[in-house]
């Protein structure tokens, strides 16, 4: 009787085949490269600057201005929680100016497109931009939340364990609640309540 191999029993066999060393490949012998030869450089053509143009900034991970503690200064001190504020009210700021001009960006872009494929086009750019707008909404109100934490004197501090938060990571992600550790858990169990 022929017994099935288990699911498990196959991956192994899978992972030894990728693992396994590849054949040596052969070599081939490439020719030559011909001789380039120089040509003289052609007069150079100075260009007038152009009028500065307005670049929209990179959209992707906010950087946040590092803060490098004084010597013996405690944790969590006035200095740094007044350095956490002033990050996470310039941060709602930026957040609520995107807002405002995606809302104004919308109202103006309204076209009726004749061709159906245009206005699909239009309609999926617009949830894109919707939901990057509700994205931004959730995190002002995440950055309400630790602005009065601090207010409480209760921002650094892991809410699960009690344990201080780390300036660097703070500084990374100055909304986080978490520890490192208690995070790490955290994200495992997420993992397999998924499976």
């Amino acid at each position: 009787m022929v017994q099935k191999k288990s699911l498990m029993q196959k991956a192994i066999d899978a992972a030894k085949k990728v693992v396994a060393k590849p054949a040596a490949k052969k070599v081939v012998a490439k020719p030559a490269a011909k001789k380039v030869v120089a040509k003289p450089a052609a007069k150079k053509v100075v260009a007038k600057p152009a009028a500065k143009k307005v670049v929209a900034k990179p959209a992707g991970l906010k950087k946040f201005n590092s803060y490098t503690p004084k010597k013996n200064e405690s944790y969590m001190s006035r200095s740094q929680l007044k350095h956490f504020i002033k990050i996470l009210n310039e941060w709602k700021l930026e957040l609520s100016n995107d807002i405002d001009r995606t809302v104004s960006h919308m109202q103006e872009e309204i076209t009726a497109y004749a061709d159906p494929n245009d206005r699909a086009s239009q309609e999926s750019d617009m949830a894109l931009e919707l939901r990057n707008r509700d994205r931004e909404r959730k995190l002002i109100k995440k950055i309400n939340v630790t602005l009065l934490n601090i207010e409480n004197d209760e921002y650094g501090y892991c809410k699960l364990c009690g344990e201080e938060i780390g300036l660097n990571r703070l500084i990374a992600r100055p909304t986080a609640t978490l520890c490192i550790d208690c995070k790490t858990l955290d994200e495992i169990r997420e993992k397999q309540i998924a499976k």
